[in-house]
């Protein structure tokens, strides 16, 4: 099943607002019925060796999908959607 082997990162400083994020791709990812993890990186090192400038990012199966904003849940759904179910 292509979702057992997805991955799911949510990279963000651990601010609210990358809080939201992470929180919301867990719900999207649950009302998508997928039994994946959503991994919420926090550690700077990590996000500088991502080398991800615009945060918080959603990054899926190592390709960043959105950085610099909180996408609402419809979206973050469209984007799990077109990045591991197809």
């Amino acid at each position: 099943m292509a979702d057992q082997q997805a991955k799911i990162q949510i990279y963000g400083t651990g601010c609210p607002t990358c809080q939201k994020l992470h929180e919301s791709a867990d719900r999207a990812v649950a009302q998508l019925g997928l039994d994946i993890e959503v991994e919420y990186i926090t550690d700077l090192k990590k996000i500088m060796a991502a080398g991800l400038m615009s945060l918080p990012a959603i990054v899926i199966n190592g390709k960043m999908v959105s950085g610099g904003l909180v996408p609402d849940l419809k979206k973050i759904k469209a984007l799990i959607d077109q990045n591991i179910k197809s």
